[in-house]
């Protein structure tokens, strides 16, 4: 029998897997999460998330999944915010415009390393310095790339339209995540 790890501390992640079907037993790496500063946006998900399974020592029927989620707005990556204010100007920064999220998940055995990346496109309309004010307060997005979740206010009053899926958005490519467990012999 395979053994699940997820290395994750998101409760979204967490609860995704769990929705999946799957049991899985959720683990903690430590690693500094930098990435090269001339490393193009659209590879920095997956340089984390592969830099995250690299950190960890498998064992033989261990299965593990990191993953992490980038959002990407001009080729720029906006990170977690440092704090409120920081949320608020990220936010705004969205206001009216497209931006791409990319989540990439790693799944790591004593015999591969594998990473896969997910694009999703999103397109909020105009968000007024109040709304953005209102949902950092209510929401503390601090712990969201981007300084947002789809799953909360601002995804529900705010996006206009997306392109790809929405679990690649909320942090989880579950499609992928399901499909690739069925090839290596884990099913719910």
């Amino acid at each position: 029998m395979k053994k699940i790890l997820l290395a994750s501390q998101s409760p979204r992640r967490q609860e995704l897997l769990q929705n999946l079907g799957f049991n899985f037993e959720r683990v903690t790496i430590s690693c500094e999460e930098i990435y090269p500063e001339d490393l193009p946006a659209s590879e920095v998900a997956a340089f984390l998330s592969e830099l995250k399974a690299n950190a960890f020592h498998s064992k033989p029927n261990e299965i593990l999944i990191t993953a992490d989620t980038v959002v990407i707005l001009d080729d720029e990556i906006l990170g977690k915010p440092k704090d409120a204010e920081d949320a608020v100007a990220m936010i705004l920064s969205l206001s009216g415009k497209a931006h791409q999220v990319c989540t990439a998940v790693t799944i790591k055995t004593t015999e591969s390393t594998e990473t896969f990346s997910d694009f999703a496109d999103v397109i909020f309309d105009e968000i007024t310095p109040t709304e953005a004010e209102f949902y950092v307060k209510n929401f503390r997005p601090t712990d969201k790339a981007g300084s947002y979740g789809i799953q909360e206010w601002l995804g529900m009053a705010k996006i206009n339209s997306i392109r790809g899926s929405f679990y690649t958005i909320m942090g989880l490519p579950t499609h992928i995540i399901y499909r690739e467990l069925k090839k290596r012999g884990v099913l719910v």
